[in-house]
C-alpha cells in the first residue's frame, strides 16, 4: 500500500499576507482560495514539481495552531545556489549555504543531501531547502 502526503496545514496570522509570500515570493502556485462563509477560508498552494500543498486559512476551515509554531518544513531542489539566489531575488530572507554532515556515499555533487539553506515565513513558520540533484531509482537520495 502507498501512503501519500499531500496536504500540510501552515499556521499563519494574515491569510492575505502569507498566500502573497508563498505565491508571489516562493513561487508557490496557487490552487485554490475558497471562501466558505464569513471569516472561513481556505487557501491551497503547491511548490512547483511538488506532489504535496500546503493549506493557510481561518475560521473553522483550518485546525486552530499557534501562527509560527510549525517548523521543519523541507523542500527539496536540485542545487541549493540557484535556489538561494530565486530566493534573494524575490526578496526572501535566507540564510547562506549551510553544509550539515557528510555524505553517506560520494554523490555527484557534494552539496546533495548536506547542502542546505532556512527561512522563516512572515509568521515563523520554519523552512529548510536541501539540494538533491540524483535520486535513486526508489526516489530516494
Amino acid at each position: 500500500m502507498q501512503w501519500s502526503l499531500e496536504v500540510v496545514i501552515v499556521p499563519v496570522s494574515d491569510v492575505n499576507r502569507a498566500k502573497a509570500f508563498y505565491a508571489d515570493q516562493l513561487g508557490f502556485v496557487v490552487d485554490h482560495d475558497t471562501p466558505i462563509a464569513e471569516g472561513t477560508r481556505i487557501v491551497q498552494l503547491t511548490p512547483p514539481g511538488s506532489g504535496c500543498s500546503i493549506v493557510i486559512g481561518e475560521g473553522d476551515a483550518v485546525p486552530a495552531m499557534e501562527p509560527g509554531s510549525l517548523k521543519g518544513l523541507q523542500l527539496v531542489v536540485p542545487d541549493i545556489n540557484a535556489a538561494r539566489a530565486t530566493l534573494l531575488e524575490r526578496g526572501v530572507n535566507v540564510s547562506d549555504v549551510q553544509v550539515l554532515g557528510a555524505n553517506p556515499q560520494p554523490m555527484p555533487d557534494p552539496l546533495d543531501n548536506v547542502g542546505f539553506v532556512f527561512f522563516n515565513d512572515p509568521d515563523g513558520n520554519a523552512w529548510a531547502v536541501q539540494q538533491i540533484s540524483s535520486r535513486g531509482h526508489d526516489g530516494r537520495p
